[in-house]
């Protein structure tokens, strides 16, 4: 077994097509298929389901791709570990993969260029999940850390961090009857012609629940697991949409879309990074943890 095999296995289980896996390891189709049948020889286990097409991992390729992320996941800190110890300077080297709550996207450059402050040579890959995936992933190792919410999710146990207070706004375009006020109930809002995101969405869960305590019962025209979806629709079919009301000063002004802030009741969630504990910790995820405390909450 070595290290290439279990990079193959991982690339496959998250490609779920040989070629495009293939691809992704820079290695043609046959030397990927190969190396994972010599990983089956050598372990005495069947890991993929055969068939025409890639059909899925056996149970027992479950269990291997576990112990896989877990060993891909060390050797990546070994190798960030031993290249700052090679840096005269220190400096961290690697890639960051971040699973980010959709909410939060707009506010991750914070983080990053926090971290590129301290460690240029470090790169970024950020992936839009749910909360739901973000955990998961984080126990599968198949992300470094993650943004989520701190006080709405069972995230005891991990290492987390506060990046920020979420607060809410109906966002309305240029024709609502709202667009004077300076502020909106929910239940006005549960009037409006509504998009959202879709119900597998933390902040979507969190939105209903704030409709539930003012006994306001919407019914959305739209729902998106994207948030520049949602504004989309507020600028150009006029609808209304709830969002966190610090997108209308990260994105900057959009023309013929306007944030009102929403009461009755007032809803505030903490968002921070949250990692998975271990001794010895990633260099990078030690370092990011570091940025975000430069950050102020």
């Amino acid at each position: 077994m070595d290290i290439r095999q279990l990079q193959y296995l991982a690339a496959l289980a998250r490609e779920k097509h040989f070629t495009r896996a293939a691809q992704a390891c820079h290695v043609t189709q046959p030397t990927l298929s190969g190396r994972i049948r010599q990983l089956e020889q050598e372990l005495g286990v069947p890991i993929v389901e055969r068939g025409q097409r890639y059909i899925g991992l056996t149970p027992e390729g479950e269990r291997v791709l576990k112990w896989a992320h877990l060993i891909l996941d060390n050797w990546r800190s070994l190798t960030q570990e031993l290249g700052a110890i090679r840096s005269r300077k220190g400096e961290l080297a690697g890639r960051l993969v971040l699973g980010v709550i959709p909410s939060a996207l707009p506010k991750v450059s914070l983080l990053t260029r926090a971290m590129e402050r301290e460690h240029r040579s470090v790169e970024f890959t950020v992936l839009s999940q749910s909360s739901e995936e973000i955990l998961r992933n984080l126990h599968e190792h198949a992300i470094d850390a993650g943004i989520t919410y701190l006080d709405n999710e069972p995230v005891e146990g991990l290492m987390r961090h506060p990046l920020y207070a979420e607060h809410y706004s109906l966002f309305v375009g240029a024709n609502s009857p709202y667009t004077d006020k300076e502020s909106v109930t929910w239940t006005e809002a549960a009037r409006e012609p509504l998009c959202l995101l879709t119900p597998n969405m933390q902040n979507r869960r969190i939105v209903d629940r704030a409709f539930a305590l003012a006994n306001a019962h919407p019914s959305p025209r739209l729902e998106t697991n994207s948030i520049m979806n949602l504004l989309a629709s507020v600028k150009s079919m006029g609808l209304s949409s709830i969002m966190p009301d610090y997108f209308i000063h990260v994105l900057g002004k959009i023309d013929g879309v306007k944030a009102i802030p929403l009461t009755d009741p007032r809803v505030e969630h903490k968002v921070g990074l949250v990692g998975l504990p271990r001794e010895p910790l990633s260099p990078l995820v030690a370092a990011l943890f570091a940025a975000a405390r430069t950050l102020k909450a």
